[in-house]
């Protein structure tokens, strides 16, 4: 009995509770993950500000598994870091993993889908879902019409509700934009 490590408070588990989509045995979870990933940086038990100061270098968050293969990693992370250049605190990693847990409303997830994803990523998604058996011509083509159907008021770019109005025609969506810890 009297061996348990107490990593976090009854506190702090609380309000990590209140600001995401995980129960506390999720939270201890993604602690051990993140820990998991440069052990000899982060602490067993976090005290003070540690959850949001000690930050785990881009380059390691991005040999998780998680993001291994993922041509938009990089991104993803920038957008969830703190320092917006990917290195992420233990509060980033877990605000990054509960919005693309389960739990998350959808209305959530296509805010963040917004901030990571742009027009320009057609064509990466297109290379990607064709394994490179279009032409440039073709692949041009594809992504104007994508934008044609889109850009509702015309102005050559996707404003949120234009990107949300697509998300919300793609019933993968859900399924897609997720990460299990």
């Amino acid at each position: 009995m009297g061996n348990k490590l107490i990593t976090f408070t009854d506190q702090q588990l609380v309000n990590y509770q209140d600001c995401t989509f995980f129960t506390r045995k999720d939270i201890l979870r993604v602690y051990k993950k993140f820990r998991d990933i440069k052990p000899d940086l982060i602490p067993r038990v976090i005290k003070g500000n540690e959850a949001y100061s000690i930050k785990i270098p881009v380059e390691y968050i991005e040999e998780l598994a998680e993001f291994k293969e993922n041509p938009f990693k990089r991104r993803i992370l920038e957008v969830f870091s703190r320092d917006a250049k990917g290195n992420l605190t233990f509060e980033d990693f877990l605000d990054m993993l509960s919005v693309f847990s389960e739990g998350a409303p959808r209305d959530i997830k296509v805010f963040y889908a917004f901030r990571i994803y742009g027009p320009e990523d057609i064509d990466v998604a297109l290379t990607l879902l064709t394994k490179q058996e279009l032409t440039a011509e073709e692949k041009q083509q594809i992504t104007e019409k994508v934008m044609e159907e889109s850009d509702v008021d015309g102005d050559g770019k996707l404003s949120y509700i234009e990107f949300e109005h697509c998300i919300t025609r793609a019933p993968e969506f859900l399924s897609t934009f997720h990460i299990r810890i």
